[in-house]
């Protein structure tokens, strides 16, 4: 995956009108599924003579509509989930789908992230190429999210990683990276 330029303020502004949609259209669709499963299915309200008096003469717990709306929650985050894969890769979506990819990336490294540092103190190529990526793409992200705390601790290490890529005399950059690289680790 190469590293692109993004429009931070494109970037910040598609982002919070997909996080406010999703968050209310998460909330109207899971009550309207909640209520439409309740009203459907739903006995709880219907409550005959012997019934009460067997709750009363017995500490037993109602019933509640708690599962009803939580398949409510569960259908509401799968309509979601539907509607966003399929627009994904509409023109709306670039940035935000990029920067998703990127940090599944990153998310990938890390999970590797010591034995590809050392070998990168070792000088291997394969790891100088991930370590050169991982640390561009967290810089990038970082900017975008506005991450500024941790930022002058990226730009250190990646000063440290280019001065051992000099010093091991490769000509390395974030370009070459690839996916498959990470298996080698």
């Amino acid at each position: 995956m190469q590293l692109i330029d993004i429009d931070k303020a494109r970037y910040r502004k598609h982002l919070n009108i997909v996080i406010v949609g999703f968050i209310s259209s998460l909330l109207v669709m899971s009550l309207l599924f909640g209520t439409l499963l309740i009203s459907l299915f739903s006995n709880v309200g219907e409550v005959t003579a012997l019934v009460q008096a067997t709750i009363d003469s017995v500490a037993v717990e109602p019933e509640t509509n708690f599962s009803y709306n939580l398949i409510g929650v569960i259908l509401a985050l799968v309509v979601n989930g539907v509607f966003l894969y399929k627009v994904k890769n509409s023109d709306f979506f670039t940035e935000i789908y990029y920067v998703w990819r990127v940090k599944q990336l990153q998310n990938l490294v890390y999970r590797k992230f010591k034995k590809i540092k050392l070998a990168g103190k070792n000088g291997e190529e394969t790891a100088l190429i991930i370590l050169s990526f991982y640390y561009q793409s967290q810089l990038q992200v970082y900017q975008l999210d506005d991450n500024t705390i941790t930022l002058s601790t990226i730009e250190k290490r990646l000063q440290q990683l280019n001065e051992t890529i000099a010093n091991t005399g490769l000509t390395i950059s974030a370009e070459q990276f690839e996916k498959k690289l990470i298996a080698c680790y």
